[in-house]
């Protein structure tokens, strides 16, 4: 089907499916639409007959866009979202129906939970869990029904999803941040936000070349595949023309996503041949979360609609640059303004520098839960590559910030150079001023202007986690300062010595160099910051007791919670390398190796054939005999890699400890994984390609 542009202007549509506080002011009574707005801004819980009015309004409207039901959708921790739609539809006697939408079914839905990941906090039979309404986030439309962001708990209250926790790590970094402010003398904001714009990296490939990977459709990547000739060596994909596809493809996810009042902003070619990037405006932690995830299913409704698939795995494709997805954070006022903006003379700007010094030594001290923050299966295969962060955890802040630093601890007077300006040599052209900071692609960490850009996360990731572990640990450090200052006599000799103490400590997590080099490494091991290279390794440190003390004591996640959520996370590692293994395993038996006998022999054919010339007619066989000689030799190591997969499978399968079992798939079926795959990519070069038994990467990724 044709893609026909609309041709209206955005501002005339935008947010034209969502329930929001413009649509709220003209739907609801003045009081109602207070105590909402109340609720939003200060938490004010919302009075029962108040969500009987939302209710029926959010039905009127949803009602004369053409919906018929409603669903509460939530955030599993599953990794994607969950709905359980319900009609409007109440019987009314004489086969008549009424629809109706009541404040009870607004605040509270009850899904069946038995089957979502608990981690053990409930048995299989305690089967109820509960949704709770979100006023926080705008209820929207999605194929003709109402949805309404909801958080999700089990029947004894355990948070079993990725938004509550999220939720009450805005709290708590809003109660810290307006304490600190009060130091200052600001008594006039009332709320802080933590702030999100989450950069979206993703791959379009044709259907048809997905529809005959079994590999793709099962796990999301290529278990198997030669590098092409050509990758992303010439740098000709990054910033490129948009072809003719993916611009129509790009052009109706806009209009798909402003619609839901989602702030799309930028868009371009990434990097690797067939991959792509959307940017977002920034707007708060929770917002930003739920729009992330619509994105993220629109993006894969919409590529069908084009005749293509889009691919959010973090590696999909060996050899090139994988998709991770990178979360500028930021911390601003109900007034408007970034504590994270330096200004212009950022070494008098105290409120600037003890918020950075309070980000910097959470980074610090809980380095190993911002790294699980980002550990899955997928991002294993993408981090510690050229294209992605190390798995160690440093902050880059350029090095005009270095220099405030630098002052501060040594007691130093500031050397404030003039900002560059850059002269091109052009008349015609403006002159601009050099940014405060570079934007350090090798760094996991870099403060980037006003906000730190973390490049850890992968694009299939849920940004809730990474939000609710950062914005725990920044008003933890936050409410450490605040205990600290609130005690001293003279509060500026205080702060001063608070600054210096903190940059000194903790300046080992500043690094401002190449994140790539192999002498960081070693860097690293001298300055004793860890080092978690795989998921397993990562998630093992969650229930640390200094690590459950910060989420306890604020009221985050309790021990259990957290307990919970590192079986969940393990046993999804093991889950996914189980899928990918016997998808392998599969893939070989059924379809490479029968490929690769059948063409041995017929080479074997050539050669007999050749050989039973008559002398005079008698034409050379090297080329066959090495060949298939060659050939013979791999397909005898395919069908060993083969076994020996199957063996380590059944192995790490019999191991019974969660844990356990995820090393086990680490340390045992992983490597076996990739022996495997290394056979089988060496005679996808030696095999015609019309007979290899699916698509190849050039195939795949230079077609659209």
């Amino acid at each position: 089907m044709e893609f026909v542009p609309n041709t209206a202007a955005p501002d005339t549509y935008f947010g034209c499916n969502v329930f929001n506080e413009q649509v709220m002011r003209s739907t609801l009574p003045k009081k109602v639409y207070e105590a909402v707005m109340a609720t939003r801004t200060v938490g004010t819980p919302l009075p029962r007959d108040a969500a009987d009015v939302v209710a029926a309004a959010m039905k009127d409207w949803a009602v004369s866009k053409g919906c018929t039901h409603f669903t509460h959708w939530f955030q599993p921790m599953t990794g994607v979202t969950a709905e359980k739609h319900d009609a409007f539809i109440t019987p009314a006697g004489n086969c008549r129906v009424i629809l109706e939408f009541s404040g009870k079914e607004l605040i509270k839905g009850e899904p069946d939970a038995s089957s979502f990941p608990s981690g053990g906090l409930r048995a299989t039979f305690e089967a109820r869990g509960y949704t709770a309404w979100d006023p926080t986030s705008d209820a929207f439309i999605k194929d003709r029904t109402l949805c309404i962001p909801t958080g999700f708990v089990s029947y004894t209250g355990e948070v079993l999803d990725k938004k509550t926790p999220l939720l009450r790590s805005m709290d708590v970094v809003s109660r810290a941040c307006v304490r600190m402010l009060r130091l200052f003398g600001n008594d006039k904001v009332k709320r802080v936000y933590t702030e999100v714009g989450p950069e979206q990296e993703y791959f379009l490939i044709d259907k048809a070349s997905y529809d005959a990977r079994e590999d793709l459709i099962l796990t999301g990547r290529t278990l198997f595949g030669a590098m092409p000739p050509k990758g992303e060596e010439m740098d000709d994909h990054y910033f490129g023309n948009l072809t003719q596809r993916v611009s129509d493809f790009m052009r109706e996810l806009d209009e798909e996503l402003w619609k839901l009042g989602i702030y799309a902003k930028t868009e371009h070619n990434e990097v690797a041949p067939a991959q792509h990037e959307l940017a977002p405006v920034y707007t708060t932690s929770n917002i930003a979360a739920d729009h992330n995830q619509l994105t993220m299913e629109l993006m894969k409704k919409i590529a069908l609609k084009h005749g293509l698939v889009c691919l959010l795995h973090e590696k999909p494709f060996a050899g090139i640059s994988g998709s991770g997805k990178h979360n500028n954070w930021s911390v601003s006022t109900d007034d408007g303004q970034n504590l994270l903006k330096p200004g212009d003379t950022p070494q008098e700007n105290m409120i600037f520098l003890l918020t950075l010094c309070a980000f910097l030594k959470g980074v610090k001290e809980y380095a190993p839960l911002l790294r699980l923050s980002s550990a899955s299966a997928g991002n294993d295969c993408r981090l510690g590559g050229n294209e992605a962060p190390p798995t160690m955890i440093s902050v880059f802040i350029g090095d005009d910030l270095q220099r405030v630093l630098d002052a501060i601890e040594n007691d130093t007077p500031l050397d404030n150079q003039s900002k560059e300006r850059f002269n091109l040599g052009v008349d015609a052209m403006p002159q601009f001023r050099k940014d405060s900071t570079d934007r350090n692609r090798t760094s996991p960490m870099a403060f980037t202007g006003n906000k730190f850009e973390f490049r850890m996360l992968g694009s299939a990731d849920s940004i809730s986690c990474f939000n609710f572990v950062m914005n725990t640990i920044f008003a933890w450090e936050v409410t450490q300062f605040c205990d600290e200052l609130e005690k001293a006599d003279d509060f500026n000799a205080a702060l001063h010595a608070l600054l210096k103490r903190t940059i000194r400590e903790n300046k080992d997590i500043v690094f401002n160099g190449n994140g790539y080099g192999d002498e960081w490494f070693a860097e690293c091991k001298r300055r004793g910051l860890p080092n978690f290279p795989s998921t397993v390794e990562a998630l093992m440190q969650y229930d640390r007791d200094e690590f459950v003390k910060i989420f306890e004591e604020q009221k985050i996640l309790s021990h259990a919670e957290i307990t919970s959520r590192k079986e969940i996370l393990l046993d999804n590692y093991s889950k996914t390398v189980c899928i990918e293994a016997k998808t392998m395993v599969d893939i070989a038996r059924k379809k490479i190796l029968p490929v690769c006998l059948t063409y041995t022999k017929e080479l074997c054919e050539m050669i007999k054939l050749k050989e039973e010339l008559p002398p005079l007619l008698h034409v050379s066989s090297a080329v066959e005999d090495s060949l298939a000689s060659e050939i013979n030799d791999l397909t005898e190591s395919l069908y060993d890699a083969i076994s020996d997969l199957r063996e380590h499978l059944a192995a790490a399968k019999s191991v019974k400890p969660v844990a356990e079992q995820a090393a086990a798939y680490r340390k045992q079926v992983v490597p076996a994984m990739e022996r495997l795959r290394s056979v089988a990519d060496a005679l996808e070069t030696l095999i015609p390609q019309d007979r290899w038994p699916f698509p190849c990467y050039s195939e795949i990724l230079y077609n659209i």
